[in-house]
This record gives C-alpha cells, sequence and structure tokens, in this order.
C-alpha cells in the first residue's frame, strides 16, 4: 500500500490488512473532543515529551481511520491485531501527527 506523506497519510496494517490515516479538519474536531484536550498543540505536545496514554493513541488511530475513509469502533480497533503490538500503534499515531503538522516533506 502506498502513502501520499504530502498528504497527511499514514499506513496501519490491522489484521493484516493495510489500511490510510489520515488527519483532516473533521477528523482533528473530533478529536479533540474525544481527548478534551486544552489544544491539539498540547497533544501534539504530550507525544513529543513521551507523556501520552493509551487512550490517546486509541483516539488519534481512530481519528485517522476516520480520515483516512476506514471509519471502526473502538471496540473494533481494540480487539484488532495491530502490527507492532502496542509500541506499533504508538509509532504510528506519533507518526500520524508528525506528518499532519510537519511544514516539511516526509
Amino acid at each position: 500500500m502506498s502513502v501520499n506523506r504530502f498528504r497527511g497519510e499514514v499506513a496501519l496494517k490491522l489484521d493484516g490488512v493495510a489500511r490510510v490515516m489520515r488527519l483532516n479538519l473533521a477528523a482533528l474536531a473530533g478529536l479533540e473532543a474525544d481527548l478534551g484536550a486544552d489544544s491539539l498543540v498540547a497533544l501534539v505536545e504530550r507525544f513529543e515529551g513521551g507523556r501520552f496514554k493509551a487512550a490517546d493513541v486509541i483516539a488519534l488511530l481512530l481519528a485517522g481511520l476516520e480520515g483516512g475513509g476506514a471509519p471502526m469502533t473502538r471496540e473494533a480497533l481494540m480487539a484488532a491485531s495491530i502490527e507492532g503490538g502496542p509500541l506499533g500503534a504508538a509509532r504510528a499515531a506519533a507518526e500520524l501527527l508528525r506528518v499532519t503538522f510537519s511544514t516539511e516533506a516526509a
């Protein structure tokens, strides 16, 4: 599967199937509401500082899947096998933030 980094896309392999994640404006607005974050900058800073929680990772992945056109329920995501396990999930979430808010080509 090919992703377009210029569009802020990141791949996530769930149950052996690669899916595209992307944080569009609707997904970002939903993410803010889900996490009760003061701002998206605060969320980015939590990831950069290694102070994120599992709930942050799950919310980011759900928002990214929705924005990428592959919406999934929280229950389905939590039951899925994520390539790389919890660390792979955290890396994918952090990469999603990085490509979404980066001003440079990835």
